[in-house]
């Protein structure tokens, strides 16, 4: 049963996240935020992991509490489903080209929070939305996922598909660290027992 439901109450936002790891890539996302929404409905399908996230943040101010609590919540379920990570791959990478952008993403779910980001985007919006967000959501992902995320943009010219390439690109990776692995059984993958 790899699902979990993480809910976070601040005094900011208020998040609830449910996923599943052996979804189909369903989801239900509304965090007030158009065009993050969107890209969530992106890591949900490409990931294949079901998702439904409800967010109501302080919007008022601006986006960036409700995206970086989102992403602890969303990173925060993740490691839950995830238990002690027995028997799935671990390792993912992804490299995904949108139009004119080409990122690569790799990831290893190691419990070792680390990110590495060279994603460049070429506008301060996407429509009202801030793009300095997109690095604040994959660090506070990493964070609180315990996931050793490296995100690099090796082309592209628009915002729009750059950003989307990373989520379509990470979600690929991810997609692919959190399967079973046929050949491992229920073995922990990592040579200290333990991760």
């Amino acid at each position: 049963m790899r699902k979990a439901t993480i809910t976070r109450k601040t005094a900011e936002t208020a998040i609830t996240v449910t996923l599943d790891l052996d979804g189909s890539g369903t989801y239900d996302n509304d965090t007030g935020v158009g065009f993050f929404d969107h890209m969530l409905d992106q890591l949900s399908r490409h990931a294949l992991i079901d998702m439904h996230i409800r967010a109501e943040g302080d919007l008022h101010v601006d986006d960036h509490h409700t995206v970086e609590d989102t992403g602890i919540a969303i990173g925060q379920a993740l490691a839950q489903a995830l238990g002690d990570k027995r028997g799935i791959r671990r390792y993912g990478a992804c490299l995904l080209p949108m139009d004119d952008a080409l990122v690569r993403a790799a990831l290893d779910l190691s419990g070792r929070p680390f990110l590495v980001w060279n994603l460049d985007l070429p506008s301060p919006k996407i429509g009202t939305f801030d793009t300095e967000l997109v690095r604040e959501f994959f660090q506070a992902l990493s964070t609180h996922g315990g996931i050793t995320l490296h995100v690099d943009a090796l082309h592209g010219i628009n915002s729009h598909h750059i950003t989307e390439a990373a989520f379509k690109a990470v979600a690929r990776a991810l997609r692919e660290a959190v399967e079973a692995d046929p050949r491992k059984g229920d073995e922990i993958p990592s040579t200290k027992g333990a991760l």
